[in-house]
């Protein structure tokens, strides 16, 4: 039922203007850039954020209605405003006022001032495209996810503050301001929108020199006073190999400032330091997410809300030396030249731009060299954004990974192996087609152990992206193995930072003569982002140091972890990661106190509960660990984790009963985990009910049938129970799999 009473929420914008140290604001830049600043006025950076206008608002807010999820949102004006009678966070309608816009096109959403100093996005938008295109009309960003106040995707919740989620890189200069203690935002920003300086950083003395050289006796340093040089000064120009026919560039490329400063919001990304100033390492500032299941397919393509640079990376251009600006104005941020024009750009038209290259006809849809490098993937309903990956297509791994591919996307009436056909008809058997990256990561999400030997194998490779040989290492973590320590140790010092942070990752459960060779020296690596995983390895240590040095070094070590952590103190998620260190640094209390932190944060993180009730046992509190579980079911009903804990915790106390109905709640929410499935089929047979136990393991491994331990669970039962056939049934089964 949906609360029917109205009230009325105003509340004064919670974020406001004060000018950064060093920032001189747009106006002055425009003194003597000029023509950048007009190419900049009107562009997506330009209208990333603005406050709520006649100018600026594109939504229909003459009384316009739009149900969705069982609540009816009213649009309207009143007072030279705009506001919107919706849902609030304790399931009543409520009147909002909207204080600002959030974007422009295809798609603009709109900000509502909270207690707390919060901005939330709501999670109804104007779709900004043209009516013939469909737009012009309010829609909901989840249509396909029944909402409650309670769910973390609901406009109110904590997971769609503006201040966390958005604010870095939609406004210049912008201090996030949180407060831990009182759980509360005082967020500030020099400029509201993406303005010069959120990319060419602090603009003051810059500004100093220019005047100081205008008016006559000054001179210009050597950087001119910026923070960032995103121009080429190393005399590079893009040329046509004429032996292949080939874009190179006359110079190997080596500053990655432009690519860095962009990729700061152009990325799947973690914030671990808050520092505005652009052109440094993304990993100063940042912690890139790799091509993990739920984010990437295998072979690197968008699944999840990626963004452009964890793609980018992996292309041969990026590989080759293109940058951002080689293809987009950095300024009005529109391609260099309309369609295929771009492409040609450095690539022949009359070689690629022609029906004997792209084999559809000219002008189709089919020719657009994007339709076959960058295929879109649409995200917040109507939002299509381009794969930047710029690969060839691959229909031969769509038939074995099942990845999309281009050539199906637009023949969908078609299949994977008559795409190959074709491909192979048009070019050939390419060298470029003989293996992928993407068929090792497929086969290490599925199987670790299994595929351990090629996943080192790829992390080795430096003729792979670094971002494939990081993801491979990402999925060695939960399977421990001595045997890998060599490659790890030369992984350890490789160039890229990405691999040398995975590498320490894969050191987790690694005995302390390990940690000291191989993690600790990284603790003085020159990206944060690889110190603090070195941070978060080393943590054992702290509790045994070999002497003083190391000590002072150790806690050196976890403040700076630590640091990383308070950079999104507001969420839950980070104070958990702190209750993990100190657990490895032996350190109980501290590690109970960053669960509750947690836990008051977020009374709904599930994490939190499981983790705190698990240190709780480990000090043998059993009942208040129970008791702990407890209060998050209260808060969480439906979480199979709370559930599959709480029945553990009853098996410790011999409570078979108890625990067969807490586990057999899990393995009901969660029927596809097959760890919940096994562990309560184990329980089933201690509590004395074997047929019971047999037909919920068997019936799990029909779901999971490459599943060892179900099928052991079920041979051992069957066995014990005189169901000999049964067993030996499931032991062939087993033998099938081959050595684990």
């Amino acid at each position: 039922m949906r609360a029917l009473a109205l009230f009325v929420v105003l509340l004064a914008p919670t974020a406001s203007v004060a000018h950064s140290p060093g920032h001189v604001g747009v106006a002055v830049c425009a003194e003597c850039h000029p023509a950048e600043t007009a190419r900049w006025r009107g562009s997506h950076h330009d209208l990333a954020m603005t406050e709520a206008s006649e100018q600026t608002v594109l939504g229909d807010f003459a009384d316009a209605r739009i149900e969705a999820h069982g609540v009816t949102s009213r649009f309207f004006r009143r007072d030279g405003g705009f506001y919107v009678d919706t849902e609030g966070p304790d399931g009543a309608i409520h009147t909002y006022r909207i204080d600002y816009t959030f974007g422009w096109w295809p798609l603009q959403q709109y900000l509502i001032a909270f207690p707390g100093g919060r901005l939330q996005p709501l999670g109804i938008a104007w779709d900004a495209r043209a009516p013939e295109d469909g737009g012009q009309r309010w829609f909901h960003l989840y249509p396909d996810t029944p909402l409650t106040p309670e769910h973390p995707l609901h406009w109110t919740s904590r997971d769609q503050t503006w201040n966390h989620q958005c604010a870095e890189c939609h406004s210049t200069g912008l201090r996030k301001g949180y407060d831990l203690a009182e759980d509360r935002y005082h967020t500030t920003w020099s400029e509201i929108d993406v303005a010069c300086e959120a990319c060419h950083g602090a603009g003051a003395t810059h500004v100093a020199e220019a005047r100081a050289v205008a008016a006559g006796p000054g001179q210009w340093s050597a950087t001119k006073g910026l923070h960032v040089d995103l121009g080429d000064r190393d005399g590079g120009h893009w040329v046509i190999d004429p032996e292949h026919g080939l874009p190179r560039r006359t110079v190997a490329r080596t500053a990655q400032h432009e690519l860095d400063t962009c990729a700061r919001c152009h990325a799947r990304r973690g914030l671990i330091h808050e520092d505005p100033t652009p052109g440094q390492p993304l990993g100063q500032t940042h912690r890139l997410a790799l091509l993990e299941p739920g984010r990437y397919h295998p072979d690197g393509q968008i699944l999840d809300e990626v963004f452009v640079h964890g793609s980018f990376i992996q292309s041969r251009m990026y590989r080759h030396g293109v940058t951002c600006s080689d293809c987009h104005d950095p300024h009005d941020l529109q391609p260099h030249a309309p369609g295929n024009a771009v492409c040609a750009r450095c690539h022949t038209a009359t070689r690629y731009d022609a029906p004997a290259h792209h084999h559809h006809p000219a002008g189709s849809s089919g020719a657009a060299c994007v339709a076959c490098h960058m295929p879109q993937r649409r995200y917040m309903v109507i939002d299509e954004r381009a794969d930047h990956s710029l690969r060839i297509p691959r229909p031969d791994l769509s038939r074995t990974l099942g990845t999309p591919n281009a050539c199906n996307q637009c023949h969908q009436d078609r299949d994977p192996a008559w795409a190959e056909a074709a491909l192979t008809r048009w070019y050939g058997t390419r060298p470029e087609r003989a293996s992928h990256f993407g068929e090792i990561l497929h086969a290490g999400r599925h199987d670790p152990h299994a595929a351990e030997p090629r996943l080192l194998r790829l992390a080795a490779d430096r003729d792979q992206p670094a971002i494939a040989r990081a993801s491979a290492l990402d999925l060695l973590r939960g399977a421990p193995d001595p045997g890998r320590e060599l490659t790890l140790r030369r992984l350890l010092d490789d160039p890229a930072p990405l691999v040398r942070a995975a590498a320490l990752d894969a050191l987790a459960g690694a005995d302390a003569a390990t940690l000291r060779a191989l993690a600790l020296p990284r603790l003085d690596d020159p990206v944060r982002a690889v110190r603090m995983i070195a941070a978060r390895r080393v943590a054992p240590l702290a509790a045994t140091p070999r002497d003083a040095a190391e000590a002072r070094r150790l806690e050196q070590a976890l403040d700076d972890y630590r640091a990383t952590q308070l950079a999104t103190a507001e969420r839950p998620e980070s104070h958990l990661n702190i209750g993990l260190l100190e657990l490895d640094a032996r350190r109980p209390e501290a590690a109970e106190r960053a669960y509750r932190t947690a836990l008051r944060l977020d009374p709904g993180f599930v994490p939190g509960y499981v983790n705190l009730a698990d240190l709780q046992r480990a000090l043998g509190r059993d009942a208040e660990a129970e008791r702990t579980l407890r209060q998050g079911l209260a808060q969480r009903p439906e979480a199979a984790t709370l559930h599959h804990a709480l029945g553990l915790a009853l098996i410790r106390q011999q409570r078979w009963p108890a625990a067969v109905e807490a586990l057999g709640h899990a393995a009901r929410l969660a029927p596809d985990n097959a760890h919940h499935a096994y562990v309560l089929g184990l329980a089933q047979a201690r509590a004395g009910e074997p047929e019971t136990a047999l037909a919920t393991l068997r019936a799990a491994q029909r779901r999971h049938p490459e599943d060892r331990d179900l099928l052991v669970a079920i041979v051992d039962l069957a066995r014990r129970h005189g169901e000999q056939q049964l067993a030996l049934d499931y032991a062939t089964k087993l033998q099938r799999l081959g050595p684990p």
